[in-house]
């Protein structure tokens, strides 16, 4: 059992709400941040605290984690699980559109991790666990922000790795592959919105399916808890490792993209998409 303070954001749904049911059964103290707290009533039932927090809101970052702090004075454990995947041709989206997928995935993680690391420095521990992607070691055609996004999670969680090092705080990144969640059907609809009747919309198609077909509470891919048991692992350990990389697929692509030349691995993976993307009977 434990008494730590965790504060973990995107805890409506998938990742975030597995991760959360499964520390409060472990003894921890849990803050659930999300903008649909509607659908956290579960959470709450199991001891967990529902926080309204909208990462493209600065003052609504501010007051989640202020609630925290005033509550419990410190923050040991936080989890940036939130985010999402905008979609469509890069000719197609919308700078706007851009700018708000960089506000949640990226400055939203970085400022509240910000207003946490006083907390955790003054105590001389704490845990910060980054939810990347294994699609921030790759890029695929039609989610091209998710892709910036997530690299750019991958270098500034390694920056404040070493930043925080000497203060006695952990940061790990955690690089999922294909989950059963609704992150895959939400990025498939914003592809088909944007390029679903542009010049690259049988592309689009191709993928907005595969990604439809692929990531469902009915498809043949890893269970959220696959996630939520990795970040139990790097929460418990001493030392935990930098990055955990699971899930299905996760190992795979990144190998390939290591190996293969990049017109390669383009045809390659542009195969599987097609593939693995058209129904089959």
């Amino acid at each position: 059992m434990s008494n730590k303070v965790v504060l973990i954001t995107g805890a409506s749904s998938g990742i975030g709400m597995t991760t959360a049911k499964m520390l409060l059964k472990d003894g921890y103290t849990v803050y659930c941040a999300a903008r649909r707290t509607e659908l956290m009533d579960s959470l709450k039932e199991e001891g967990g605290h529902p926080l309204f927090l909208d990462l493209c809101d600065d003052a609504s970052i501010k007051t989640c984690v202020d609630s925290v702090l005033q509550a419990e004075g410190h923050v040991d454990i936080l989890i940036n699980n939130a985010g999402y995947a905008t979609g469509g041709a890069l000719e197609d989206t919308t700078i706007e559109e851009a700018k708000r997928q960089f506000e949640v995935n990226v400055f939203g993680l970085i400022r509240i991790t910000q207003l946490c690391l006083p907390s955790m420095r003054e105590q001389k521990s704490g845990t910060i666990i980054n939810i990347s992607s294994m699609g921030g070691l790759f890029s695929s055609p039609f989610l091209g922000w998710y892709h910036a996004a997530k690299y750019s999670v991958e270098a500034l969680s390694d920056s404040l790795r070493n930043e925080v090092k000497a203060f006695g705080i952990n940061v790990v990144i955690i690089e999922p592959g294909l989950i059963k969640t609704n992150w895959g059907v939400i990025a498939a609809n914003i592809i088909e919105k944007n390029s679903g009747a542009t010049a690259y919309k049988e592309n689009a198609q191709l993928y907005a399916d595969f990604y439809k077909r692929n990531y469902n509470e009915h498809a043949n891919v890893s269970d959220p808890s696959v996630i939520s048991k990795a970040i139990y692992k790097a929460i418990k350990a001493k030392r935990p490792k930098t990055r955990y990389r699971l899930g299905k697929n996760s190992h795979s692509f990144v190998f390939l993209k290591r190996i293969l030349p990049d017109r390669v691995f383009d045809f390659t993976s542009d195969n599987l998409i097609k593939f693995y993307g058209v129904k089959k009977d």
